[in-house]
């Protein structure tokens, strides 16, 4: 007798419907799993076999039959052990252990050998894709039950174990429906504005980049606050809204990485600069999403700059400039989404002290010029704020701290409030995702101001990238104080944070 259930697993970012379907034929024992299945869904013969008779079921052993497991589609590669329960309630109704309708149902979880369910990773994605394909019930694993109620128009039932699913299914003790979760009001971050003294400049370069996700860069010597300030930054960020939470959890949910049942915070990542290329950018032979792809909506903070390999720094180019990075490999090729607000940092020099008037420097030319080769013009041309974090006076170091994020944040909101009306009905969230074409209608310039910029682009030889990022960063700033239209001090201000002289040795 064949019988079909459904489950589902995980491609790229989104989950993809496998139909599980087994039959039952007289003969001697033998359990077949077929579908392009990898070595941990091969195993699934025996944690299912021994989950069934632990749970007081007749498992496939008590008879001589031949059990045949297709998952399909047959071409597409299954991973993981979330097929567990699909098959172990397959056998059970084909072998007519349970009576019950598998129709509208889609089943999740990883089975234990004494039946207990254990918690899967992606199980947001799996639910989104349940619904949109109009199933009516999920049945997984408990734990996951909170993470898959954010989705809406489907019943959540979390399971303990393969007893309660079969208890459920045959009428005996229904599981309640896990109720549809509302996202927690996410907590204060430990880092405020206000615990870093001195630095008005960069601090305020960084309310700009919060305020029109901007990639901004901060330059100093060693112990001036570069990455206090980059910690503190997602303290002035607005809280994540209902389609972003989703966004992130999702992600986070996939790659393993979820702290909690939901990810109400934007993300923080800081990866170390020894990390590789597959590390950032992501991949494998299954590719998953890396740092870039889990900094998606939060901050990605890259300290010592340019100690990254060469690779992995022009890996960032596609990313800083779509929000998006492309991963291709011979098992397919898959775009991760990867709007991060980007946050470099890096000394002027090897020893630090280039252009301190403190300390002298103590690095050659050769070696202070190859050390400031490594951030290469396309990377340079997509940054837009360059800040400067000097040295500042021990005498501020004293005294207590006063919160200052919570000021700053509400201005960041209310400038991204203007953008979101502004912006209304495109797919345009934020000044820094406007394309050439957008500027005309978005941040037109006056004949004065126009000039102004033509004759600084001149001066500075802009590239056009940088000339149209220019525009952006003064509609920021614009934004910033509610007004109408970008004025001259606007632009100069946005002006002032191209690159300085006398903190490299060539022009970027």
């Amino acid at each position: 007798m064949a019988v079909k259930l459904h489950s589902a697993e995980i491609v790229g970012l989104d989950g993809e419907i496998i139909d599980v379907e087994i039959d039952l034929a007289r003969g001697l024992f033998r359990f077949s799993v077929v579908g392009l299945a990898d070595k941990a869904v091969d195993e699934a013969r025996e944690r299912v076999s021994s989950a069934i008779k632990n749970s007081g079921l007749k498992p496939p052993q008590a008879k001589n039959r031949r059990v045949i497991v297709s998952l399909a589609p047959a071409d597409l590669k299954k991973e993981g052990p979330l097929f567990d329960l699909a098959i172990a309630l397959s056998y059970l109704l084909a072998s007519k252990q349970l009576f019950f309708d598998p129709s509208d149902k889609i089943f999740f979880g990883e089975l234990a050998l004494d039946g207990h369910l254990r918690k899967i990773k992606g199980a947001l994605a799996l639910s989104m894709a349940a619904a949109s394909r109009g199933f009516k019930e999920i049945i997984l694993p408990e734990e996951n039950a909170r993470e898959a109620s954010l989705v809406s128009n489907i019943k959540i039932f979390g399971a303990k174990s393969l007893g309660d699913v079969a208890r459920h299914l045959s009428g005996e003790a229904a599981i309640p429906e896990y109720p549809s979760t509302v996202p927690e009001k996410a907590p204060l971050y430990p880092v405020d504005f206000g615990d870093i003294r001195g630095q008005e400049t960069a601090k305020r370069g960084l309310e700009i980049a919060a305020a029109g996700g901007h990639h901004a860069l901060m330059v100093g010597p060693p112990g001036t606050g570069k990455t206090m300030l980059a910690r503190a930054l997602p303290s002035i960020l607005p809280p994540l809204d209902f389609e972003e939470i989703l966004e992130v959890t999702k992600i986070h949910s996939i790659a393993g990485t979820l702290k909690k049942d939901l990810e109400c915070v934007r993300p923080f990542r800081s990866p170390h600069h020894t990390s590789s290329y597959v590390a950032l950018v992501g991949g494998g032979q299954y590719p998953r999403p890396g740092e870039i792809t889990l900094a998606h909506r939060g901050v990605l903070f890259l300290d010592e700059f340019p100690e990254f390999e060469r690779r992995v720094l022009e890996a960032l180019r596609q990313p800083l400039e779509e929000g998006t990075v492309t991963v291709s490999r011979a098992k397919g090729t898959l775009t991760f989404p990867a709007r991060a607000l980007t946050i470099f940092a890096m000394n002027p020099c090897p020893c630090g002290n280039f252009g301190s008037e403190r300390k002298p420097c103590l690095c050659s030319q050769v070696s202070l010029e190859r050390y400031q080769r490594k951030v290469s013009g396309p990377i340079a041309d997509r940054i837009d704020l360059w800040l400067e974090v000097p040295y500042f006076d021990h005498e501020k170091l004293s005294g207590a701290s006063e919160k200052e994020s919570e000021g700053v944040r509400s201005r960041v909101v209310r400038a991204r409030e203007i953008q979101k009306k502004r912006f209304s009905g495109t797919t345009i969230k934020l000044n820094s995702e406007m394309g050439v074409k957008d500027l005309e209608q978005y941040a037109p310039l006056s004949a004065n101001v126009r000039a102004m910029l033509q004759n600084a682009s001149r001066k500075l030889d802009f590239s056009a990238r940088a000339y149209h990022r220019v525009i952006k960063l003064a509609r920021t700033i614009a934004d910033l104080e509610g007004a109408e239209t970008i004025s001259e001090n606007h632009l100069a201000e946005a002006l002032h944070y191209r690159p300085k002289k006398q903190f490299f040795v060539y022009e970027v």
